[in-house]
């Protein structure tokens, strides 16, 4: 049966198209070894699930590796101390006994307990015969829960974590789990955060005895790179694949599920249709940019859950904003909740100390989001509807004429606002102007690199064509230069000949246009609102 790239589940190595999992494994592994106990706290769909099930198989031969999920476990079943305790037991003896790991004379105090007392275990019972357990198992005990989001809201849950650390505590004297690991989107911080509202609580948690975990789940340019050897291996496409698994990355930060999708929408998605007819055709750039724009507009599980975030925490909204929109600096500090939070849901992620946006597909999301909110008030979104038949020039985006269009648009609309609000608003209102234009075939995104309160270049795809766009903020002449030149730096970077700058000019005496600008072999489309 062939190979796929498989987007829904954990990932098999004998079905699915997947990185080298052995390095990371091998990190994790020094962690056990060590006998720690950790959270492996990642967002949503970031690949937690198969390395778990690849650990449980690397691990075998040295340990005892018990491995649950609390997904399977339903809320009435935290109710009470005695039937969340009968129903660990019940699922620990099933895991235990699968694979023979551990004998039944082994597990057979728990057995007992089970069947003599069930409807009054409770979780001392519970735990003095896991330390029975562990004393006869005559391997070490890894004890592995994954999803144990599940677990939110339910005191029930932190009380078994308690216990769990005070085993940790007096096992130099006690025997108990060699290596315990949580798997889930919240850290057990923030999930008693939802419990309990008062100060005490939200910083006391009973997981403070956990080791930092550390090991990098993001799929590298050079993962991504040999998961493509395997898959060219198997179809001969003739791809570039160092090309393609550079720009894979660079939209995706190597972030699985998204990486998976790009790949899973070349092969299936892209290849076939009447412009790619076949997978040599969509394994291209070209090819790539048609993968990255289905991608943008699926409402996949995973942008449902990113997006339902900012509903649950305003303030969370009001953080990726700011980091969209208006190019102001947010130092990462992780001791501010919603940074925390931020960067716990997947949203953004630490650059030299400033929070940025975790990669150009959520970006390019929240952007068509953010926008998307602003449609119907929205005169600029208005105008950019009513002229976008007049900038597609024979399938190519005119982009010069857009920026005349808007320059007249956007002095019309705002020329007599004041700078502050310009200022906050001008990028915002370029990018409500441009949506309609490249929608439905088109894309675009900020450059990261570039982004910031004076700064801001905005890369546009359009069928498998690049323009960048320098955004700023007028601050004299000598600035300006600066800006030339570094937006033909950069237009050598994606090896083009031509570029554009939109400057927000708040001088009165400001000449309010467009034109162009030979810079060495290169072209600039300067305009100035």
């Amino acid at each position: 049966m062939a190979k796929i790239f498989n987007v829904s589940g954990a990932c098999e190595p004998g079905r699915h198209y997947m990185v080298a999992l052995k390095p990371r494994l091998k990190e994790i592994r020094a962690m056990i070894d060590a006998g720690e106990y950790f959270t492996m706290n990642k967002a949503r769909q970031y690949g937690k699930t198969t390395i778990l099930r690849a650990l449980t198989d690397f691990l075998k031969r040295d340990y005892i590796v018990v491995s649950m999920d609390f997904q399977r476990i339903g809320a009435s079943k935290y109710k009470t101390e005695n039937i969340f305790s009968a129903t660990f037991a019940r699922d620990f003896i099933k895991k235990a006994e699968a694979g023979n790991q551990l004998e039944a004379e082994v597990l057979m105090p728990l057995k007992k307990v089970l069947e003599e007392q069930e409807n009054r275990i409770e979780l001392y019972e519970l735990f003095s015969c896991l330390t029975e357990i562990c004393a006869k198992a005559g391997k070490p005990v890894v004890l592995i829960i994954d999803e144990v989001d599940s677990a939110s809201n339910n005191q029930v849950f932190l009380d078994f974590l308690a216990q769990l650390r005070a085993c940790y505590l007096d096992r130099d004297t006690t025997p108990t789990f060699w290596s315990v690991i949580l798997a889930g989107v919240y850290d057990i911080r923030n999930i008693r955060q939802k419990i309990r509202s008062d100060a005490e609580h939200k910083m006391n948690s009973p997981w403070n005895i956990a080791a930092k975990f550390q090991v990098d789940m993001s799929f590298s340019a050079q993962e991504i790179a040999g998961m493509l050897k395997e898959y060219e291996a198997d179809y001969h496409t003739g791809m570039d694949i160092e090309k393609i698994s550079q720009m894979i990355y660079a939209y995706t930060s190597g972030y699985p599920y998204l990486v998976s999708c790009l790949c899973k929408n070349m092969d299936e998605e892209v290849a076939g249709t009447e412009k790619f007819p076949d997978k040599s055709c969509a394994w291209t750039q070209a090819g790539f940019i048609e993968a990255v724009k289905l991608l943008i507009n699926d409402n996949n599980t995973l942008f449902q859950s990113l997006t339902g975030k900012l509903v649950d925490y305003p303030e969370l909204k009001n953080v990726v904003y700011e980091l969209l929109f208006t190019g102001r600096p947010i130092p990462y500090v992780p001791q501010n909740q919603y940074i925390d939070i931020a960067a716990m849901f997947g949203f953004i992620k630490n650059e030299k100390g400033t929070a940025v946006i975790a990669n150009r597909i959520f970006e390019s999301v929240l952007y068509n989001l953010f926008i998307s909110e602003e449609f119907a008030a929205s005169r600029m979104y208005d105008a950019g509807v009513q002229e976008r038949n007049q900038f597609i020039v024979g399938g190519h985006l005119d982009v010069k004429r857009v920026l005349e269009k808007f320059v007249e648009t956007f002095d019309y609309l705002y020329g007599d606002a004041d700078e502050i609000f310009l200022e906050d608003a001008g990028r915002r209102y370029f990018m409500l102007f441009l949506k309609p234009i490249i929608n439905g075939v088109g894309n675009s995104y900020v450059e990261s690199e570039t982004r910031n309160h004076e700064r801001m270049d905005i890369v546009i795809d359009y069928r498998g064509e690049q323009s960048i766009i320098e955004m700023k903020v007028w601050r004299g002449n000598a600035y300006n230069e600066r800006g030339e030149e570094q937006l033909s730096g950069y237009l050598d970077y994606f090896h083009l000949k031509k570029g554009y700058m939109l400057s927000f000019n708040f001088n009165k005496k400001k000449e309010i246009g467009v034109k162009e600008i030979a810079l060495g072999d290169k072209v600039l489309i300067e305009a100035v609102v």
